[in-house]
């Protein structure tokens, strides 16, 4: 990883944290839109940077939230990294569109579900609306605004990930 993409990376990490602190009201105080760097970031940096970075933005956000859920937030923060992952490599492959739709889903609707076990059906039944709700607007913001950033920053730096 060279100095350049390094530099970037932290930078999508510094945006994560500032999303992170625009919370979406839910029953839980992690909610927040975090996400929309590390999709960002996942497509101009590369599915593994946009992981890291939001793997990183959602654990600094439950963090600044009080960790309400405690050290749960670290599988979170893997689910995240997951879906970020797979948001860059179906985005990047040409299928922007599934792309989008599937981060929505995925974050919203199932990657909760495992929490099921550990907190309970009401738990999941109040988190989910907020969680989707924070899931459709990283998403969305993502869909519109990644194909205005990514030929600008592509002219002015070239392609950072291989």
């Amino acid at each position: 990883m060279n100095v350049r993409k390094i530099s970037w990376l932290a930078l999508f990490v510094a945006l994560s944290v500032i999303g992170g602190m625009i919370k979406v009201p839910a029953p839980i105080s992690s909610v927040a839109l975090d996400s929309f760097p590390a999709l960002v970031a996942a497509v101009l940096l590369g599915p593994a940077a946009g992981a890291l970075t939001g793997a990183f933005g959602h654990l600094v956000s439950a963090l600044m939230g009080g960790f309400p859920m405690g050290p749960l937030h670290i599988i979170v923060a893997i689910e995240m990294a997951a879906v970020i992952w797979l948001f860059g490599k179906l985005y990047t492959a040409g299928n922007k569109w599934s792309a989008s739709l599937f981060f929505i889903l995925l974050n919203g609707l199932v990657s909760p579900a495992p929490f099921i076990l550990f907190l309970g059906i009401p738990f999941y039944i109040s988190a989910v609306p907020a969680i989707t709700i924070a899931a459709a607007f990283n998403g969305i913001a993502a869909y519109v605004l990644i194909p205005r950033i990514a030929p600008v920053f592509a002219k002015r730096y070239g392609r950072l990930h291989a």
